[in-house]
């Protein structure tokens, strides 16, 4: 047989054909399919023993890949490991060297190239740039797989033994499961206050439309401003009575140009958030559109090729190149005024700038061009992404803003303040491809484009008519997959490969659920989650996560021995989990017995754990297979039929409360009382350790707080 002269492995078989044609005869290329060792599944894998040494395995079922390539390899006399230009990537090289026992050959050349896109010029001027393996950045990914596993092997067994098997307790998601439980109780807590907001709708000479003011507050004599804080109908009603009589004057028109930013192009984080926003995209499936448009699109009249950089990225650089082609691009398609070279905004100290930011590959590439050739969903990512980075090599947007104070004096003792503005957009720039739709200044939708030119100062105005509006405030949102991603990477806890599959673990555990956008604790996360916050609290605290993530980066930068950090972790473990395990013996949360007799056999049924949360199990199984659901009183009447509130389920396992009587609609967040409103006739319930009544819109709080209770 032919021998071929280089040899090329990738990770993925999408990759292999595009490479292939970038480089023509004498390379071939073969693609690993992702890792090919890894720790053992039947056991912990570190010898804990033995300087924490890893014991690594080849994965079931790539023995004859193995094969295959090292078939391949004998007739090369030079292999270059081209996996993903991360950690992960760099863990993979390193382990085909062992798998196929590279360094045992004497003859043959080994290299490592890495390239940012799939694409001619990027593949060849890897070749040209080969090295060796990085060390630093495979123990980097070392010590991070070896914490993971002694994290999830050691603890994962007591959740087994007090809930139920299949769960687990991995060192991030544990993290991300105590910052949504955390969101949970503070929004069930959060007692709403009342306000209220006062618009003052003024009829303008000259203008169509009445022009809408709000209320600012007031301005004393000596010149000091106070914002407006009206708590209740009762000072609304007091305000108005003055507002009413007092005389009215334009006191400051003031018009000035205001710029708005282009923005940076996505990084990993910023491309999840944004997909699930615009696309409603989960954070896996924006990875999983995102690896195939990166990994390469047959493209009519092209052939295949990659149609983005990589996406695993915290960087917002771009090269100098990518930046004079959207120069050129942007000029020759909007005009000489829409380029522009912003400077990069400044990056945390937690930024691995190793890529550039996630861009399109060639910006020449329209979204348009090549739609017939990607599905729906590649097109909308796609186009997203492109618009995105044309957008931050474009001119900031500029604005002519008017804004407009009224003033109304009320003797000597203080003038009141409305204010009002107007947004004129006066160049587009960047707009023009992309509106990241985050426009912070207050914009009066019902302001004329001629305000500023009709209004003077010292003008007298009309008494205008007003609009008192009552207001409640608002507790935090629950998290959203966006919000997550963005919290956990503001609190430096994992890095853009972790962020879609630890959401993912724990939506697929049950830990959490989603209704809508919404994420949502189930009663199985509470449990797992204060089994861990009691136990472990240092696995659960994000600033811990966040050092342990530096401490990575370290081992990365060559500064950390990467065994030092399982050395001065893994006994604070082991002492923790010994304690857990005597702690949870005297915890009963799987198979209690309860006083519900099994109709079938008559034995006293026991609580299960099942995968949407607790259920009554007939303890003889496999005998008596009988099960039904449970349902747990709190001891109180339902305020429409009289019946038991129990503790329910959703279809998605979200906890919330009920009637039993399955003929009564009744149902709330929020544990109710037992007692009506006394203002509305709503139900009152539970918030924090106050009593509110379950009526949004009533707003009323119980002045006497309420005992505390344990559930």
């Amino acid at each position: 047989m032919a021998k071929t002269n280089k040899l090329i492995i990738v990770e993925s078989p999408t990759k292999v054909k595009a490479i292939k044609k970038f480089l023509g005869a004498g390379y071939e290329v073969a693609a690993s399919n992702g890792h090919v060792r890894d720790l053992p599944k039947s056991q912990l894998g570190i010898d804990v023993e033995h300087d924490y040494e890893p014991k690594y395995i080849t994965i079931r079922g790539k023995g004859e890949l193995l094969s295959a390539l090292r078939k391949q390899v004998a007739k090369a006399d030079v292999i270059y490991l081209a996996t993903d230009p991360d950690r992960e990537g760099e863990a993979i090289s390193w382990h085909l060297i062992a798998a196929l026992k590279l360094n045992e050959m004497p003859g043959k050349k080994v290299y490592r190239i890495t390239f940012n896109e799939i694409t001619k010029k990027a593949v060849r001027e890897s070749l040209e740039h080969a090295r060796g393996i990085d060390m630093n950045l495979v123990d980097a990914q070392q010590a991070r797989r070896a914490l993971d596993r002694v994290v999830g092997y050691r603890i994962s067994p007591l959740l087994w033994a007090k809930v139920k098997r299949g769960l687990s307790a991995g060192r991030v998601q544990s993290v991300a499961l105590r910052m949504i439980a955390d969101r949970e109780a503070e929004i069930d807590a959060f007692i709403p206050e009342e306000y209220w907001t006062i618009d003052a709708d003024f009829t303008v000479a000259g203008l169509k439309k009445p022009v809408t003011a709000h209320y600012y507050g007031t301005q004393l004599p000596d010149g000091t401003q106070e914002k407006a804080a009206i708590a209740s109908k009762e000072e609304a009603d007091r305000l108005l009575a003055e507002l009413k009589n007092a005389d009215y004057r334009v006191a400051e028109v003031k018009v000035s140009d205001r710029v708005r930013k282009a923005p940076a192009p996505f990084t990993t984080s910023t491309l999840q958030q944004e997909a699930s926003k615009v696309l409603g995209f989960s954070t896996l499936k924006t990875m999983r559109i995102a690896q195939q448009l990166y990994e390469g699109i047959d493209i009519k009249g092209i052939g295949t090729v990659g149609l983005i950089t990589y996406l695993r990225t915290d960087s917002i650089r771009i090269s100098d190149e990518a930046q004079q082609a959207a120069e050129q691009f942007i000029t020759g398609t909007y005009g000489d005024t829409y380029p522009a070279a912003p400077a990069e905004k400044k990056q945390t100290a937690r930024i691995q700038d190793a890529h550039e930011a996630i861009r399109p590959s060639d910006i020449t590439r329209t979204p348009e061009q090549i739609a017939g050739s990607l599905s729906r969903d590649q097109v909308r990512l796609y186009q997203l992404i492109w618009r995105r980075f044309t957008a931050s090599r474009m001119a900031d947007a500029r604005y002519e803003q008017t804004r407009v104070r009224i003033e109304a004096p009320v003797k000597d003792v203080r003038t009141h303040i409305f204010t009002m503005s107007f947004s004129r957009l006066i160049f587009d720039g960047f707009l023009k491809v992309y509106d990241p739709g985050e426009e912070s200044e207050e914009t009066d939708k019902k302001a004329d484009k001629n305000l500023g030119n009709v209004l003077q100062k010292d003008e007298k105005l009309e008494t205008p008519t007003f609009d008192p509006e009552q207001h409640f405030t608002q507790p935090q949102p629950h998290y959203t997959e966006a919000s997550l991603v963005k919290a956990l990477e503001e609190k430096g806890i994992g890095r853009p490969s972790t962020y879609a599959p630890t959401i993912s673990t724990i939506l697929a555990r049950r830990y959490i659920t989603k209704e809508g956008k919404n994420l949502y604790m189930t009663e199985v996360g509470e449990v797992v989650n204060d089994i861990m916050l009691g136990s472990f609290p240092t696995i659960v605290d994000p600033g811990f996560t966040a050092n342990m993530e530096n401490s990575l980066d370290s081992v990365a930068e060559g500064n950390t021995n990467w065994k030092s950090i399982l050395e001065s972790f893994y006994p604070d473990l082991e002492k923790s989990v010994e304690q857990a395990e005597k702690d949870l013996e005297k915890v009963k949360i799987a198979d209690e017995e309860t006083e519900e007799v099994c109709e079938k056999c008559g034995r006293h049924m026991v609580i299960k754990y099942g995968p949407h949360g607790k259920f009554l199990a007939c303890p003889g199984f496999p005998e008596c297979r009988n099960t039904k659901p449970y349902y747990e009183k709190i001891g109180v009447a339902c305020p429409k039929c009289g019946q038991d509130i129990v503790i329910m389920k959703s279809k998605k396992g979200r906890k919330f409360y009920g009637c039993i009587n399955s003929e009564c609609d009744f149902m709330s967040w929020q544990r109710p009382t037992g007692e009506k409103c006394p203002r509305c006739g709503s139900a009152l319930v539970e918030k924090g350790n106050k009593v509110t009544c379950m009526n949004s819109e009533c707003g009323y709080v119980a002045e006497e707080k309420i005992a505390t209770r344990e559930d």
